[in-house]
């Protein structure tokens, strides 16, 4: 049976690659922060994460009991933001070639 790392870690595959882009830039670990909207009679769920000085939101809203699933859609936009895919990043942002 093959071994997919720790199964009680809350962390999933983007939050530990955008945890492993910040140390490597040596810039502060990113910081969650999970946001509601009340939408009818239901509450919709969202994160945002805060990374190089940047507050950088998940694209989509979710179900409450899909959490992780925000954080880790603020975390796949932090990391393409940090590692150039998007034309605002600072891997796109460096002077002096």
């Amino acid at each position: 049976m093959a071994s997919y790392g720790q199964t009680n870690n809350a962390a999933s595959p983007w939050q530990e690659r955008l945890e492993a882009a910040c140390l490597e830039a040596q810039i502060h670990p990113p910081v969650f922060q999970i946001v509601s909207d009340r939408r009818g009679g239901r509450t919709a769920w969202s994160s945002t994460v805060t990374v190089h000085g940047q507050n950088i939101a998940a694209r989509f809203w979710y179900d409450g009991k899909n959490l992780n699933n925000a954080k880790e859609d603020a975390a796949e936009m932090a990391l393409n933001y940090l590692t150039g895919s998007n034309p605002s990043s600072p891997a796109n942002s460096r002077n002096g070639w």
